[in-house]
């Protein structure tokens, strides 16, 4: 079952989806639902929740089929996900939590990286280092943060993995975090990676030339699927140091998607890129 968050865009997509589909504006489906327009605007956002009545209601003046309502009736049924952000997972910023949710359902995720190691590849020992000197420390709590990170890792692991690419500049294998004990682990840690099958692992080297300086934009896409009649859902996520983006305008997710395109190309191929990792962590040795 998709996170409360999830369920609430996937059914904002279908309600948008078949609103356009039977060739209604927003104001006549609040006009058959006696509310303010504001209303079917939040829902199509995901940013309410409504009845069960009430969405009977909306989708029979849409005059969708029954056999497909009951789809977005399953996902009408959020609950609230205040409860998930107890324990070690409270160290999550708000900010930060609508990305768990959208990581914990995608199917694709594809993530550039300038400096440092992605969350979700970061060994015990490389996460502490980062916590113990970050500027940005989620919580003094360093052991809440191990344990909240290798949660969010499994999504690699677990019995349907998502399907996970990266693209790292060479600045991230030679950053130092930590001791050269740390880097050696974590280098481990990215070698495996790179052999799984469902990680595709690139690193962009210094001496090539990069399309606009691209590789100094972090950002990371996900694509959640569907299992309604809309389109799946896909995200550009951008972070800075005390909040982020979410991007779902289709015009941003397709400039993101032509610059990973280009990122893609410039980048060496898996192959090559387990070569330099592997020299890099040799250098650690030395």
């Amino acid at each position: 079952m998709a996170t409360p968050t999830v369920r609430r865009l996937q059914l904002g997509n279908e309600l948008r989806h078949v609103r356009q589909k039977a060739g209604r504006e927003q104001s006549e489906a609040a006009a058959a639902l006696d509310c303010g327009i504001g209303k079917i605007s939040r829902l199509e956002l995901g940013q309410g929740g409504i009845s069960k009545g009430d969405l009977k209601l909306l989708l029979e003046f849409y005059g969708v089929d029954p056999n497909e309502m009951q789809w977005m009736f399953e996902l009408a049924r959020t609950r609230s996900s205040r409860g998930r952000w107890g324990g070690y997972r409270s160290v999550f910023p708000e900010w930060f939590r609508m990305y768990v949710d959208l990581e914990t359902d995608a199917d694709d995720i594809r993530q550039v990286q300038g400096e440092i190691i992605p969350g979700i590849l970061q060994t015990e020992a490389y996460i502490r280092a980062m916590d113990t000197a970050s500027a940005r420390r989620e919580s003094e709590d360093i052991d809440s943060n191990v344990a909240a990170r290798q949660e969010r890792q499994t999504i690699l692991t677990q019995a349907k993995p998502a399907t996970a690419s990266f693209i790292l500049s060479e600045s991230c294998l030679r950053r130092q975090v930590g001791t050269v004990w740390v880097m050696r682990e974590q280098l481990d840690r990215l070698s495996e990676v790179a052999l799984q099958q469902n990680a595709n692992l690139q690193v962009l080297p210094f001496d090539v030339e990069t399309p606009g300086g691209g590789i100094s934009f972090d950002f990371t896409m996900l694509r959640i699927p569907s299992n309604g009649i809309a389109a799946d859902l896909e995200f550009v996520y951008v972070e800075c140091l005390d909040d982020a983006r979410y991007l779902d305008d289709k015009d941003a997710v397709a400039t993101y998607a032509r610059l990973w395109n280009q990122l893609q190309a410039a980048a060496l191929s898996p192959k090559e890129s387990l070569k330099v990792i592997r020299s890099v962590r040799k250098q650690y040795s030395e």
